[in-house]
């Protein structure tokens, strides 16, 4: 998690348009960064699929086990 950057352009308060060639990014993409690292760890791979007014983000089982411990 690196916060506001060069060619970091915030969407919403955790989500941000990581622009290619500026702080280190070798392609554009997107990057959520916040609290999902309690239940998505740095290096996981996971899917994640557009829906209307949003995107889906499927959970592994071990990433759904601490999802369900971060909702208790």
């Amino acid at each position: 998690m690196s916060g506001p950057g060069p060619g970091k352009h915030r969407m919403r308060n955790v989500l941000y348009i990581h622009q290619k060639g500026k702080s280190r990014a070798t392609t554009t993409h997107l990057d959520v960064e916040g609290p999902i690292s309690h239940i998505i760890r740095p290096g996981e791979i996971t899917f994640i699929k557009g829906k209307p007014g949003g995107a889906f983000i499927a959970l592994k089982k071990d990433m759904i086990k601490r999802a369900e411990r971060f909702l208790k």
